[in-house]
């Protein structure tokens, strides 16, 4: 099968995906020359981002910030969640230190962390 070689390609793709989306739902048959197109194309374009957009892991940092965003959690708060200092904490946040087995399994369980992004699995 082709693959896109470039972004103008690309971009006509998506165009392309775009006119077709409106012309297929989930009552289009099969065979429904619209619905094979879109199909070929959408896995030529998920093949393209696939290669040149790659979707990164988000860091640790990033992650515990955005929970303690969710949750409503300062530095504080959290270090008293976790029984950790403050200053752990803040190093934790910059990247400055890892946490611990014992403290990135209370980050998994107390802040609902996928235990894959604290190890950057």
């Amino acid at each position: 099968m082709a693959r896109i070689q470039n972004e103008t390609a690309y971009k006509a793709t998506m165009e392309r995906i775009e006119e077709l989306l409106p012309l297929v739902d989930d009552h289009t048959p099969l065979n429904d020359k619209n619905l094979i197109e879109l199909d070929l194309l959408s896995e030529l374009a998920e093949e393209y981002e696939e290669e040149h957009y790659p979707i990164k892991s988000p860091a640790l940092a990033d992650v515990i910030k955005l929970r303690m965003y969710e949750m409503g959690l300062n530095q504080t708060k959290l270090s008293e969640l976790l029984g950790v200092s403050p200053s752990r904490i803040s190093d934790y946040l910059t990247g400055r230190s890892e946490p611990t087995l014992k403290v990135a399994r209370d980050i998994s369980k107390k802040l609902n962390i996928d235990a894959n992004i604290i190890l950057g699995i």
